[in-house]
């Protein structure tokens, strides 16, 4: 009975130190301060495996307490050195470096411990603790290795994460070099290699919009013909065909009523080069009757510019230009009682220079214009030369302007040239070559699409070789200007002056002044109208006549897409003179299908 009741006292003690370290735990957990982990480097969530530790750990601290009371027996037997403790997780626990970590219970709640540096990687070894017993150690070793293995099946399928953002460092030790790299690493979960592309999404933020639908610039015109890509240039091709009713069919005083088909073939080329620019423009239109008075027209022209900017403020502008036109009824030198009046051919080009000084303006332009005729075709199956009427025109301008302001541009421009006919004497003995000379003043604008173009004054004389012959005198006015008052509507005035020579015995020619005031407005996207006055007036040199022509025409385009369209036009034409046998009038419709590319 008293042997019993040492060790019952003994046991007592032991259950009184358990209860009181438990109860010292609780109120350290329970005292009113700041949360640990809230101030502790913590990242992410606290592994099983750190827990775990965590409470083993604790465990095993309770049982060295309540050892530290046995017998000194117990102490001989663990002379060899004290083995550092290692957590099963690496990294859970911070280390005790400072020299009131005694008083910390080792928990992963507890404060880290304060160092002079707070960014360093590396924390000073904890404190030598006392050995447990063998069969403890074993258990722990076992433990050890155990978590070991997993936290090395870990790190081969983690990301390396950098040490200074992760919560704490583990502990070195002394055993090998190969033990610290293994016991490295960050108590945060490893992110996936696809953890970047599975955040969530903030669904405040803005959608991101399609690139389909996002706004387009709406295009000036939409049914614009948007052109065929052939090398550097945009061809951009028309056709159109319809039939025209008409009361006068060759626009003769001999003409009646006629149903014509025609047939109208126009382009446009541009190039697209970076610094120098071309153009290419043609047309070509075929009437042929249907019903009625017999008509047979073809005509057609081609012509091509080429700007070429060259050094020292020079740029070079050239022209080339082929024409082949039937006479026309109305001409003053048609001629009479043939079934097919003679084709006209005009073959024509030009070099210019131009060179800006400052604010003065030069140019100097050299052209040649050749035309040769075909022969007449007579009702009886000959046919009536016209070679004596080829002839060709050299021409040299010089022309010079003051800038007033960017958009004000006074010039002046002076011609000399020469027409040289290729029978220097004609079928009625006639010497028809001359030398021409003329004079202008005008004035060139340049506001943009609001207005833009020029227009001059002047006087010009073409002296005949023959004597017997008036020379061709008289005023010029030449325009080309476009004004437009608002968007979608655009008025055109152009002007020209012609001096036209003649075979005719006794005679030297005339002198036409052509002019043109046109309109074209964009009622719709898809539906344009135009209209035009026209007026010439001829004035015979020699002879005392004068022809006057009024012209009025108005139409409509209806695209039905960007590709094709129904247009429709009406016009009427009279001409008036003192010469008889000239007087007509002619009035038409047409109604076709236009078709762009």
């Amino acid at each position: 009975m008293s042997g019993g009741q040492p060790e019952k006292s003994g046991r007592r003690k032991g259950m009184a130190a358990c209860a009181l370290l438990l109860a010292t735990s609780m109120l350290a957990l329970l005292r009113p301060t700041a949360l640990h982990a809230q101030e502790t480097e913590l990242r992410g969530e606290v592994s099983e495996t750190a827990i775990l530790s965590d409470q083993q750990r604790k465990a095993r601290q309770l049982a060295l307490a309540a050892q530290g009371q046995q017998a000194p027996a117990d102490a001989a037997q663990d002379n060899a050195p004290a083995r550092t403790y290692l957590p099963a997780s690496a990294g859970a626990v911070p280390d005790d470096t400072d020299t009131d970590a005694a008083t910390a219970t080792g928990s992963v709640f507890d404060p880290p411990s304060a160092t002079d540096d707070t960014s360093a990687d590396t924390a000073a070894p904890p404190k030598p603790r006392r050995r447990p017993s063998t069969a403890r150690q074993s258990a722990a070793d076992q433990a050890k290795d155990k978590a070991a293995g997993r936290s090395k099946k870990k790190k081969a399928t983690a990301s390396a994460t950098d040490a200074a953002t992760t919560g704490a460092i583990t502990s070195t030790t002394d055993d090998t070099d190969t033990n610290d790299a293994d016991q490295e690493a960050a108590n945060r979960r490893a992110l996936t290699i696809d953890s970047a592309d599975r955040q969530k999404l903030d669904r405040g933020a803005e959608r991101t919009a399609s690139i389909e639908g996002q706004d387009k610039k709406a295009e000036d015109d939409p049914f614009a013909a948007t052109g065929v890509k052939w090398g550097s240039f945009v061809i951009r091709p028309t056709i159109e065909q319809g039939l025209t009713a008409t009361s006068n069919g060759d626009s003769s005083s001999a003409g009646t009523s006629a149903l014509l088909s025609e047939t109208a073939l126009r382009f446009s080329a541009v190039s697209d080069w970076r610094e120098n620019s071309a153009t290419i423009d043609g047309y070509g239109l075929f009437r042929e009757t249907v019903s009625g008075y017999s008509v047979h027209n073809e005509q057609g022209r081609i012509e091509g510019q080429l700007n070429v900017d060259l050094d020292n403020e020079l740029r070079a502008i050239a022209k080339l230009g082929y024409e082949a036109v039937p006479e026309s009824a109305s001409s003053p030198d048609a001629i009479a009682g043939v079934n097919t009046q003679p084709l006209r051919q005009t073959v024509d080009g030009s070099l210019g220079i131009e060179k800006d000084a400052g604010k003065m303006r030069y140019a100097l332009t050299g052209a040649v214009t050749h035309d040769f005729y075909g022969d007449a075709e007579l009702s009886d199956g000959t046919s009536l030369s016209q070679k004596d009427r080829d002839s060709t025109l050299y021409t040299a301008t010089l022309r010079t302007g003051y800038e007033i302001s960017p958009a004000l541009t006074p010039f002046t421009e002076v011609e000399v040239g020469r027409r040289t006919y290729d029978q220097r004497i004609d079928t009625d003995g006639f010497e028809r070559s001359s030398k021409r000379l003329g004079a202008r003043a005008g004035l060139e604008l340049d506001m943009g699409e609001k207005l833009s173009g020029e227009f001059s004054a002047g006087w010009l004389r073409e002296a005949i070789d023959d004597d017997r012959l008036e020379a061709i005198s008289g005023a010029t006015v030449n325009a080309d200007l476009k004004w437009s008052p608002e968007r979608g509507t655009t008025i055109g005035l152009t002007g020209l002056t012609t001096v036209e020579p003649t075979t005719t015995a006794g005679q030297s020619g005339d002198i036409l002044y052509s002019g043109r005031l046109t309109g074209e407005r964009q009622i719709r996207a898809n539906l344009t109208g135009n209209a035009a006055l026209g007026l010439d007036w001829r004035d015979y040199i020699g002879v005392d006549g004068h022809d006057r022509t009024l012209s009025a025409e108005a139409g409509l385009t209806w695209w039905l897409n960007r590709y094709a369209g129904l247009t429709t036009r009406v016009r009427t034409e009279k001409l008036t003179s003192n010469l008889p046998g000239r007087d007509y009038t002619a009035n038409s419709i047409f109604l076709g299908v236009k078709v762009q590319r």
